[in-house]
């Protein structure tokens, strides 16, 4: 299922937080995450811009397979066509990913981050913080159309949104999260061992 979303980086949480209130958006609450990514010792997945993604969200825990679709190129600032995303809900952090790891897959990295989530007419829209980077606005809706629709009650430029996974935004940082074992608000980006 194509998964519609698109990013908006380096914004003030304030200020999109007032302009949220300002439309009628309802805020849902603030989440904790934490994640770990998944692939084949040869990195198979990777190099078709997909991954196995096992996150707990608090009050459930999910397992998804993401890809990006019309890749721009790996790390480039260019926008994908567009991602897709097949979840299911699994009922354990920790014994899902000892099952994940005994069907022969490796951990690429464990990740955190922290989200605000506001909703309106369908539209969800989060504010993500995660280690290292500046907060961005992420919309997600059912379909195109409402993206804009979304994009134009917040006043915001269409030409400024990314359509790309979190990783393509640590990549505009320098940071190649494949090169990484762990994310983290204490740790921050650590190196995966040469």
């Amino acid at each position: 299922m194509e998964e519609i979303e698109v990013k908006f980086l380096n914004i003030d949480p304030v200020k999109i937080e007032k302009k949220l209130r300002d439309i009628g958006a309802e805020k849902v609450g603030d989440f904790s995450y934490r994640r770990r990514v998944f692939d084949y010792p040869d990195w198979r997945l990777d190099k078709k811009g997909s991954w196995l993604r096992l996150r707990d969200e608090g009050d459930r825990v999910t397992l998804s397979f993401k890809q990006r679709l019309g890749m721009a190129g790996k790390g480039s600032d260019g926008n994908d066509s567009g991602m897709e995303e097949t979840e299911i809900i699994v009922n354990d952090f920790v014994t899902t990913a000892q099952l994940i790891l005994k069907l022969g897959f490796i951990e690429k990295h464990y990740a955190e981050n922290k989200r605000t989530r506001w909703v309106k007419d369908g539209v969800e829209f989060d504010i993500d913080t995660y280690p290292a980077l500046e907060p961005y606005l992420e919309i997600e809706a059912l379909t195109w159309t409402k993206i804009d629709e979304a994009i134009a009650w917040l006043g915001l430029d269409q030409k400024d949104k990314k359509i790309f996974s979190a990783n393509q935004v640590y990549a505009l940082k320098g940071i190649k999260v494949g090169d990484c074992v762990r994310l983290t608000f204490a740790e921050g980006a650590v190196k995966r061992p040469k």
